[in-house]
């Protein structure tokens, strides 16, 4: 009974800790979704050098699409004459973080750990769309029919192809509004409400189960939280915003900041049918020049930002 009740505690703290923070993220994501349409955003990345890859890998940190939601509109961007190295930059950035998921980041974690991501991951699009530019057009398959509608029943492809799909919007200030509130508080809540709300109980599980508080403080402190943290990431999905409260549990748990870090920068990033997906629409030397950079740069930015917080390197 004292465990429930300590659950219960911590659940409610930290739904009074997110709920407006949270409604400011959504409405900020309605307002992205409804004012800047896809095919803007494809128009601008078919030029060389590295400036598209930035402009790919900005607009990938504030769009809230998640892994799976920003494949069709990579593959779109691909097909209308983007280079690779915007490409994989754009689905680096898409799924890492968000507006609501930054949000959330300052509220819960402070503004440290948010800026630092925010920098982190664009970092991390531009390795990888200048690795992307390199590789050889050759070496990518041509991406097959069955993905141009992205990949099975997630509820972001939907989104995402509505989009990029030429679906253009009232001009009228009414509609307008009412389509930005509808993707704020009804779409929204759907797509990622309960990974968010998965992501809150399980935050406050791991405060009140003492044997977790114990193994993060004795076995997940130093170089092996990074493993973990890498090996969860990769193995696990969550939604970025779902992702913040797990990583600030883990934080208050005694893991270091750098393995902290690793798992906000990997474990939104990657899903096994993204995995399978990218496989399939770029190719074997794509899918394992994508997962390289998202494992080695998440480790040296984990590393430099708990040299930056604490002086050490693990």
């Amino acid at each position: 009974m004292e465990f429930i009740d300590a659950f219960l505690g911590t659940f409610s703290h930290y739904i009074q800790e997110l709920w407006f923070s949270v409604l400011i993220g959504f409405l900020l994501s309605g307002i992205l979704y409804e004012f800047i349409p896809s095919n803007i955003i494809e128009k601008y990345l078919g030029q060389k050098g590295i400036m598209p890859i930035f402009a790919a890998s900005l607009i990938g940190v504030v769009l809230p699409v998640c892994c799976f939601g920003s494949l069709p509109i990579a593959l779109t961007m691909k097909r209308k004459g983007a280079r690779l190295g915007p490409v994989l930059a754009f689905l680096v950035t898409t799924p890492a973080t968000s507006a609501p998921a930054l949000i959330i980041c300052w509220k819960l974690m402070g503004p440290a750990f948010t800026l630092y991501i925010f920098f982190a991951v664009i970092v991390m699009g531009l390795i990888m769309g200048l690795i992307g530019n390199v590789m050889s057009r050759s070496e990518v398959s041509k991406p097959e029919g069955e993905f141009e509608k992205g990949p099975g029943n997630d509820c972001c492809c939907t989104v995402s192809q509505g989009k990029q799909g030429g679906v253009k919007h009232s001009h009228d200030l009414f509609t307008r509004i009412k389509s930005v509130l509808t993707y704020s508080l009804i779409t929204l809540p759907k797509e990622i409400g309960l990974e968010l709300l998965l992501g809150v109980v399980i935050a406050s599980l791991i405060m009140v189960f003492t044997p977790a508080q114990h193994l993060i403080k004795q076995y997940l402190s130093g170089v092996w939280g990074y493993v973990f943290a890498l090996i969860v990431g990769l193995a696990t999905y969550v939604c970025s915003t779902g992702n913040v409260p797990m990583a600030d549990a883990f934080l208050k748990s005694g893991m270091a900041y750098g393995p902290v870090m690793v798992y906000l920068l990997v474990g939104p990033i990657t899903s096994y049918g993204m995995i399978f997906a990218v496989k399939k629409s770029f190719g074997g030397k794509v899918l394992a020049a994508y997962l390289w950079v998202i494992c080695v740069m998440s480790i040296v930015l984990g590393i430099g930002f708990n040299l930056m917080m604490s002086r050490t390197i693990f």
